[in-house]
């Protein structure tokens, strides 16, 4: 059932760093991108993303801390293994590319969805928490922590798929897309997981307003 943290050590062994660089042509016949342009697709997921896994990362060691289910404790240690693994792998590709860890580009401009996403009280991209329901969090124990994790994790993910999804879409680089479509596998299926762990403690997905 937990085996998140294996398919982020499978995808790092299999992508590889260097990889992405790559110039030339892939196996499959597809152009691989060898150097992205600051404002490419590449780019801005790489750094969007790295932005998102981060507080993926943060809401899970709180909840580890707040809480001795071993099932959450077990989800959270898979998050924070498997979600600062691939921002490692993409704030390397960053570096390699020559390239700036962060932009003065409004987040997820690259996916040009023709509208922005309003950030607020430290919510830049979809699916983040607030600061204030961070906050909120580090009140809360046991179920009651579990259960606002669970929530706010849920709707963390569902931004992730679609920002992941959104990269797919528009990906000139294979390597980086493989990265991409991995993680729209590995968070849907989690997304059932905690969709099922809230149920088990007698609660439904969404986020209580604040």
């Amino acid at each position: 059932m937990w085996w998140p943290a294996a398919l982020a050590a499978a995808v790092a062994l299999a992508l590889g760093v260097p990889a992405l660089v790559a110039s030339g042509t892939s196996a499959s016949g597809s152009s691989t991108l060898s150097v992205p342009a600051d404002d490419s697709p590449e780019a801005g997921f790489a750094r969007d993303m790295a932005t998102h896994h981060q507080q993926a990362v943060d809401l899970s060691f709180v909840v580890r801390d707040r809480t001795a289910d071993e099932p959450t404790r077990t989800l959270a240690f898979d998050i924070i293994n498997t979600q600062a693994n691939q921002r490692g792998m993409m704030m390397g590709w960053l570096d390699q590319w020559g390239l700036s860890q962060h932009s003065t580009a409004t987040p997820m401009a690259w996916m040009k969805m023709g509208h922005e996403y309003q950030a607020h009280d430290g919510s830049l991209m979809p699916g983040m928490a607030t600061n204030t329901q961070i906050a909120k969090l580090r009140t809360l124990n046991g179920r009651d922590a579990e259960v606002f994790y669970l929530q706010l994790m849920i709707e963390h993910h569902k931004g992730g798929v679609e920002m992941a999804q959104g990269y797919v879409d528009k990906a000139r680089n294979d390597t980086e897309k493989r990265l991409a479509q991995s993680m729209v596998v590995a968070q849907t299926s989690e997304l059932q997981l905690m969709t099922d762990m809230l149920k088990e403690r007698g609660a439904e997905p969404g986020v209580p307003a604040s």
